[in-house]
């Protein structure tokens, strides 16, 4: 009989989307995929008011799910945060058979977070939120995911990252020319010996001391956007700042120079090792990326 692994996956976003690529990929279910995505993807138009239904939410609701059928797609519906708060169509399971094993995708807000409290031995979250939730602070920073498990407390918690997906956007240095002196390079070295402001997202002040190090930003005054949406222009003003970037346009648009990536920001599988059973092996085979720089060994 083939065993069921239940998996804690996010509701929506870039997460979603990089978990139900690697199913895709490696279980052969583009189909599903192509739905999932497709249903999620419109959704989040109506929601930002680039699309307009000619159902209401609940109708819409109605039309994705099939409550008699676990192998196709369930939805939900939560309160977005944007002004109003209007109702959004999120993922909410699906079953998802693969060989040897039989997958259940269930949604979570916090998959991460169901995972430290025992609710499931495999899900998917973004790195960025393991650093800032358990991974020590130490004088050294982390540059990689290969780094972080090492620096979480085994009393703190059993969870572990097993690989990343490979969907990466960098936390990267950004500094105008004119606070660095002639030769030198925009890295870990030249914050250690900085005196002075760096502009971060009040919300990474945590992975920002875990990916630089306690002693590089000894003398480092963190300071903050007024406006989240200007991060960039914010960072010119201050001089040095960190922030997440793919291609850097927008930074070299303000006058920066992109300096180091300091941390990937990306979807990574997590396991409770106190609750991996053997028929969760092959699901981490399934799930975890081709053995390259992401891969991690546990």
């Amino acid at each position: 009989m083939t065993a069921t692994v239940r998996v804690a996956v996010p509701r929506k976003g870039r997460p979603l989307e990089a978990v139900l690529e690697r199913l895709a990929t490696n279980a052969g279910i583009d189909e599903i995929v192509d739905e999932i995505s497709s249903t999620l993807r419109y959704e989040k138009s109506v929601t930002k008011g680039r699309a307009e239904p000619d159902r209401d939410v609940y109708e819409r609701l109605a039309d994705y799910s099939d409550l008699a059928d676990p192998t196709r797609p369930e939805y939900t519906l939560l309160r977005d945060d944007r002004d109003g708060m209007p109702r959004r169509i999120v993922f909410d399971s699906v079953d998802v058979d693969a060989g040897d094993v039989r997958l259940q995708l269930i949604g979570r807000e916090e998959p991460f977070r169901a995972l430290r409290t025992h609710e499931f031995a495999l899900g998917f979250e973004s790195a960025d939120l393991v650093l800032e939730e358990v991974v020590a602070l130490g004088e050294t920073g982390i540059a990689d995911l290969a780094d972080v498990n090492a620096r979480i407390d085994p009393m703190e918690s059993d969870v572990r990252v097993v690989s990343g997906l490979g969907d990466t956007v960098y936390h990267t240095l950004m500094a105008t020319p004119e606070i660095l002196p002639p030769g030198a390079d925009l890295d870990r070295e030249f914050v250690h010996g900085y005196e002075g402001p760096l502009c971060i997202s009040p919300r990474y002040e945590r992975l920002v001391e875990a990916v630089l190090g306690t002693g590089a930003i000894e003398d480092v005054d963190f300071v903050y956007p007024a406006d989240p949406a200007e991060e960039e222009a914010a960072i010119a003003e201050t001089g040095l700042g960190v922030y997440l970037t793919v291609t850097g346009s927008t930074a070299r648009d303000h006058g920066l120079v992109l300096g180091d990536h300091l941390f990937p920001s990306e979807t990574v599988l997590m396991e409770n090792e106190a609750e991996v059973r053997p028929s969760a092996s092959e699901a981490k085979r399934l799930l975890s990326a081709p053995r390259d720089e992401t891969q991690l060994v546990v």
